[in-house]
């Protein structure tokens, strides 16, 4: 009989992953199975190891795709299966997530777990929203509610009208929205005033975040003007008053709107942060998967003549993992490269071979291999020199032909890794990609665009979803898209994210 396993209730954050802790992201890269809720980023399944069993369980208003005490047997279930299981919770286990339920389940049932905190999503809907939930003289106490009354059980387990007498008070109201005018009635029965300020924060700490403000008398009727629904935090009191002079994350050139990234399955995007620090709503779509992809008989001979070489070049930071996995498995001293003088494309190739403490001492500004071949001919070094170029299955031969043509350079070539398209159909973020659409769609490479022609269905837009612009890093990847039929609405000035990143603020809010 397997060792039983332990079971990790863990929380998600309000959503913004930059909110979730270190401790979570640990357990969910380290995960046997992962069982997630509706509000949870669905980016966090691309943090699972391979092989991961991944569960949804969501629950939103009026429909709950697995009955509660069916989750708990579920995580009973795979525990005692030996597994380490983590149930992903959206914002804290602890604070109106059932967790307290779940944890005595497992306690009955001899289950190891534990509780790992997370953000609980009114701390977020007041600071992404530029409201303050406490403030001296205004508000000393914040008191957490639930809206949602218990429908097994006929009596109120919420007095309002005794949170209506309170004073010097900030209100934080999870899942209040289906009963919000009812809310705001018996907040006033306790002798609330009516003129006091209210806010509700839709999708707080998300691109999507919506919020708008009113008093007790007037946002049941402002809410649904707005159309404004669930997920929200309604934050009742003074503190309110306080948004318009220190609200911060609705004021940034990309909020509210949805940007759908291409990329590789592993890691994280560097263009992502970019997109978040100016307030927008990322979705990656992980269409492409790297792998190694090693002839040993030619390592070998690449290898044993290493320190023959005058240059190593490389045009992708996955050609340096994989370069130095390779390296650290034959030698034992890095000295065995000899004087071999590194040039590279790119930022993120550089940081990679930067890791190592080694100089890069040829980068073109230009992330191209174009650019590349050019530098490195500009430097006069090439002229009979050893070039050896470390590529991938989808690598054009552009560069090599530059440099030997044009170099005089006796280039050989080291293929390491193999690029593969995945299928998105079953991904989260497809999901939500298909059902909501964005505002633009931003390719990077010509192998991301054909990726993202090849997943046909996989990612065809639902009716009502928004159709995205289309966002070309360059010439070649602009020339791509034509090529397989998508229109480019905007192209970045010059290769690099920083310029792809300026073209779309500037085509989005023109």
């Amino acid at each position: 009989m397997a060792e039983t396993g332990t079971v990790f209730l863990v929380g998600a954050g309000p959503g913004d992953l930059g909110l979730i802790t270190f401790r979570a992201r640990e357990l969910i890269a380290a995960a046997d199975v992962l069982v997630y809720d509706y509000l949870v980023h669905p980016d966090l399944v691309d943090w699972c190891q391979p092989g991961c069993e991944i569960v949804y369980v969501g629950k939103k208003a009026g429909f709950h795709a697995v009955p509660q005490s069916e989750i708990e047997a579920l995580l009973v279930d795979r525990a005692k299966a030996g597994k380490q299981v983590v149930r992903l919770k959206g914002g804290d286990p602890y604070v109106f997530g059932r967790g307290g339920e779940e944890a005595r389940t497992l306690a009955a049932d001899g289950i190891r777990f534990e509780v790992v905190p997370g953000v609980t999503a009114s701390l977020a809907a007041g600071a992404y929203a530029g409201i303050p939930l406490t403030q001296r003289n205004t508000s000393s106490s914040l008191v957490l509610v639930t809206g949602h009354e218990d429908p097994n059980k006929h009596e109120l387990q919420v007095d309002w009208a005794k949170l209506g007498g309170l004073r010097n008070t900030t209100l934080a109201i999870y899942m209040g929205m289906s009963r919000l005018p009812d809310i705001m009635t018996g907040l006033q029965d306790g002798g609330l005033d009516p003129a006091t300020p209210v806010a509700v924060v839709q999708w707080a700490s998300l691109g999507r975040q919506r919020s708008l403000t009113g008093t007790v008398a007037t946002v049941a009727d402002a809410v649904t003007e707005a159309g404004l629904k669930a997920p929200a935090i309604i934050i009742v009191g003074e503190v309110v008053r306080h948004q318009e002079t220190v609200d911060w994350f609705e004021q940034l050139s990309l909020f509210g709107r949805r940007v759908a990234i291409t990329r590789t399955r592993e890691g994280n995007s560097g263009l992502r942060a970019k997109l978040e620090h100016l307030g927008a709503e990322v979705i990656e779509l992980p269409l492409i998967n790297v792998v190694p992809d090693v002839d040993p008989t030619l390592l070998v001979e690449i290898f044993s003549e290493l320190g023959t070489y005058d240059w190593i070049v490389f045009t992708s930071a996955h050609g340096v993992k994989v370069f130095f996995e390779q390296v650290m498995r034959a030698y034992a001293d890095i000295r065995a490269l000899g004087l071999l003088r590194f040039a590279c494309v790119g930022d993120a190739t550089a940081r990679e071979i930067e890791k190592y403490h080694l100089k890069v001492e040829c980068r073109p500004e230009a992330a191209t291999a174009e650019a590349l071949a050019d530098a490195l001919i500009a430097t006069d070094s090439l002229d009979s020199a050893k070039v050896v170029v470390v590529t991938g299955n989808l690598n054009r031969d552009t560069l090599v032909a530059k440099l030997e043509q044009e170099g005089r350079a006796i280039v050989d070539l080291l293929p390491l890794y193999r690029t593969e398209k995945l299928d998105l159909s079953e991904h989260p973020a497809a999901h939500d990609f298909r059902d909501k659409g964005a505002d633009a769609v931003l390719f990077a490479s010509s192998s991301a665009a054909e990726a993202y022609a090849a997943q046909g269905d996989s990612l065809k837009l639902g009716p009502t979803a928004t159709v995205p612009q289309c966002g070309s890093m360059g010439p070649q990847t602009s020339a791509s898209l034509r090529e397989l039929g998508l229109a480019v609405d905007f192209e970045a000035a010059a290769p690099g994210l920083d310029e792809l990143v300026t073209a779309l603020v500037t085509h989005l809010n023109d």
